[in-house]
């Protein structure tokens, strides 16, 4: 266990320190912001009302849910269990490690920007993929730069975001089976009811 934790520590210094550039500087607090990707959230939404009508307002409410899910399991069940302290609460900011964010009051295992972002993607790529194949790796994309932020900025390590990527999947994948369960057969076709 030492050894991940130690492997865990490097990558985290690798990430804050190393790939400090004025580019990330300016870009990496941005990605991390909930607020910058609303326009982003309301497109899909509308996206999936406009185009699927009836499944697509199931499509919308199983992705409500699924960030939910992941919040509260993320922030309510898991870190309250782990309580890992996060990196800017255990090195001193600006001598040991540099800090770009608030530092935040919670646990740091696992990231739920990782968990929320993994499971947003997971359960649109599963949802649109099929119909959309160029959405897969943009999506992907997204959810991990969104991840690759939280540990840029110094307010996770990096087996936060990837514990957090991983449950945010398994979120996803299980809301994407859940909607397939709740729109009782047939397929996500535009203009289907």
């Amino acid at each position: 266990m030492s050894g991940l934790l130690q492997l865990d520590e490097t990558l985290f210094f690798w990430v804050n320190i190393s790939c400090q550039n004025a580019f990330f500087d300016w870009l990496m607090p941005l990605l991390r912001n909930k607020l910058i990707w609303v326009p982003f959230y309301v497109f899909i939404a509308s996206f999936l009302l406009l185009n699927f009508q009836r499944k697509g307002l199931v499509a919308v409410l199983a992705l409500l849910l699924a960030v939910a899910l992941a919040d509260n399991i993320s922030s309510q069940l898991v870190k309250k269990s782990v309580q890992r302290l996060r990196p800017c609460k255990v090195m001193e900011p600006q001598r040991e490690m540099y800090l770009r964010v608030p530092c935040g009051s919670g646990y740091s295992f696992p990231s739920s920007h990782a968990t929320n972002h993994f499971a947003i993607a997971t359960y649109l790529l599963l949802l649109l993929g099929k119909l959309f194949k160029w959405v897969k790796l943009p999506l992907l994309l997204w959810a991990t730069f969104i991840a690759f932020a939280q540990v840029y900025v110094g307010v996770h390590y990096p087996f936060d975001v990837i514990g957090g990527a991983l449950l945010g999947i398994l979120i996803g994948w299980g809301m994407y089976l859940l909607f397939t369960k709740m729109r009782m057969g047939g397929s996500l076709q535009p203009g289907a009811a």
